[in-house]
């Protein structure tokens, strides 16, 4: 297993060794003495499953303290772009993002920290995999403007979006109080 970190602390791509032969392929997607030896998170609360079409975009989300949640996500059907942004005030990355394609084919999954939101853009239908550290609580559940220009992202955006209710009519980065 490779693990590479990015320009984000604590948000980190993760390659499993994938084993292939004539019949598929094999591998972990998580190992606890694996995990923990690379100083990775071991202990995972909620499991959780999403399907998207292609052009739909979910996101930024993130949970509240004192439930905050770190997920560890991949792409098990198509492919995404999947973003991280720092919204931890004392962090060096405050506000800064980092985007990476996962997907069926390129097995690599993300680590987002507590204190990260998330979200990613459907680059072709996709079936997407999140593993959490903490059980889904709506009242501590949040998110923020996905083309908030407090952030910059590049989404490769092509064609028609589709965005939740939620999504579109989510705050802007500057009308929020976390308490990161």
């Amino acid at each position: 297993m490779n693990v590479t970190e990015t320009i984000i602390p604590g948000v980190r791509v993760v390659e499993p060794d994938v084993f292939g032969d004539d019949r598929g392929f094999f591998f972990e997607s998580f190992n606890e003495e694996k995990f923990r030896a690379l100083g990775l998170p071991t202990e995972w609360r909620q499991d959780s499953h999403s399907s998207s079409l292609k052009g739909a975009l979910r996101g930024l989300h993130f949970q509240l303290p004192p439930k905050s949640m770190a997920k560890l996500v991949r792409c098990v059907r198509g492919a995404v772009y999947d973003v991280a942004v720092d919204l931890r005030k004392a962090s060096p990355t405050y506000c800064q993002w980092f985007g990476i394609e996962l997907s069926a084919e390129n097995k690599k999954m993300l680590l987002i920290p507590e204190g990260c939101a998330h979200g990613f853009y459907a680059l072709s239908d996709c079936d997407f995999l999140y593993k959490c550290s903490n059980e889904y609580q709506k009242v501590l559940d949040a998110n923020v403007r996905y083309d908030d220009p407090a952030f910059g992202i590049e989404w490769p955006i092509k064609g028609e979006l589709t965005l939740s209710n939620r999504d579109r009519e989510a705050p802007a980065f500057s009308d929020l109080m976390l308490p990161f």
